[in-house]
Formats: C-alpha cells, structure tokens, sequence
C-alpha cells in the first residue's frame, strides 16, 4: 500500500566498516537521518560493495549479513544484520528497470557497504531491505539513468539509498590522523558538492575530468551510489549535507539527502 508522503533519498560516505560499531559524528548524522524519516516500508540500497558484472537485484527472504573485508576486530565480524529481504520488492525493481535485464539474486546479502549504515538508521532490523548491484560494465549515464527508472518506489513507502564515498582512495591513505586532506581529495568533494546545490547532475554524471578527478575516485565503484540517489531527485527538492569530512587523507564521508524535511 502506497504511503502518502515521498519517501526521501540519501547518499551515505560510509567509510571504515568500523562506524557499524563507533559513535562518532558521522554514525550519529545517520541516526538523525532515522529519526527523521518516516519508517518506511522497505529500503533499497545501492552500494558500492556489490560492483558486478550485470544488473542483480536481491530476491531472498532473509538475506544474510555479509563480513566482505578483513583485517578488522573480530567484534566486527560477529555484527549480525538480521533484517527481511522482500522478494516482491525485488520483483518489482525488475519490471521497473525493463528492458534492462536485471536477475533476482538468492546468493548475495547485506555487505557492509549497507548494514554498516542501516545499524544505525533502523537499529531493530525491522525494515526489509532489498540490495541493487552495480554494473561495472556501464558507464555513469546508465547508472543515473537507471535510478531515474526507480522513482515510483519513493511514492510506494520505500527508502532508496546510495552507499559509498565521493572520494576513495585507499592507495592514497595517510595514517596520521592529524594531518589534512590530500588538496586534491578536498578540491574534489568540493567540487561535488557545488554541482550537487546546483542539480548540475550532467557534470555530476561527466565527473572524470581532471587529475583531482582521477585522485579522488580513481575506480568508479565508490562514486557510482552517489549518482543513483542524485538521478532520483525532484526539481523542487532541496539537497541537505548531513555531514561531511575526509578521513585519513583519501576518504570521503560525505552524507547528502534529497527530499528530507527536517
């Protein structure tokens, strides 16, 4: 059944797959983000972990909480985010995106790029939760003409969300927590983020222009969730930047929502 509000769309910078377990300013710019939305009846999520070869969509009814990095305390591989799947959701997200051959997926999950986020948003696990993949064949115009595809579900009570960073570079990491962002790093979310307040999303699609370009989002999977949520935006919604930061030199935490009143 159709809720009779938009449901709104958000952009999360997730970072570390520690913020599943940290209070810090981001994870607490996120449940803000919870509290403020109206529950919804399901969430999509885009994240830049289940960059594929193809369109998928999950299809199961208790997708499992997927561990997919390593290095990181045992206490971070024993998260369980046990929320629903909705096969109809999944079904649906099919037909939406015809003629664009997309399969209903029984082997993926939950990656951190989502559950590390929702933890905090919807802490109970109460909401079913469908994943989207990326298709890293595509170049950026499919992707933001894809989401655009997507847009009834925000009418149908269903929260649509890009998980991913606008700057990734983990090549390019400084461990020193005092010192600055890279220039490039900083030039580069900047940049984004003026496109964004302008909806000058066809430079936001044309993003790989310069070497700050090539620095900051040097592979597209990270940047990719970013155009989903923005080829979802309204003519007349605002942009809000929850939060904003670049940690360790190189990764961006920007969070921006589109349609969220506060």
């Amino acid at each position: 059944m159709a809720l009779n509000v938009r449901m709104p769309v958000a952009f999360f910078g997730h970072g570390s797959p520690m913020n599943a377990l940290e209070k810090n300013r981001y994870t607490e710019a996120w449940r803000s983000i919870g509290k403020a939305v109206l529950k919804p009846k399901a969430i999509l999520c885009i994240s830049a972990h289940w960059y594929i070869r193809g369109t998928a969509v999950t299809a199961m009814g208790q997708p499992r909480t997927i561990h997919d990095f390593g290095g990181f305390p045992q206490r971070l591989f024993e998260v369980q985010y046990p929320a629903p799947g909705d096969p109809h959701l999944a079904a649906r997200v099919r037909n939406l995106l015809a003629p664009t051959e997309v399969q209903l997926d029984q082997s993926w999950g939950l990656d951190h790029g989502t559950w590390s986020v929702l933890v905090h948003l919807f802490p109970n696990a109460d909401v079913p939760v469908v994943q989207l993949s990326i298709d890293g064949t595509q170049p950026p115009q499919f992707h933001y003409e894809l989401a655009g595809r997507l847009a009834p579900l925000r009418d149908e009570g269903v929260l649509i969300i890009g998980s991913g960073s606008v700057v990734h570079n983990l090549g390019k990491l400084n461990w020193d927590t005092t010192a600055a962002p890279f220039a490039w790093a900083t030039r580069f979310n900047d940049r984004v983020r003026d496109q964004l307040l302008k909806r000058d999303h066809k430079t936001l699609v044309a993003y790989d222009i310069d070497r700050a370009a090539h620095l900051a989002a040097p592979t597209p999977d990270h940047y990719l969730p970013l155009l989903y949520a923005a080829g979802l935006q309204q003519n007349d919604e605002p942009v809000t930047f929850t939060v904003d930061g670049i940690e360790l030199g190189s990764i961006g935490m920007l969070t921006v929502t589109f349609g969220l009143n506060s």
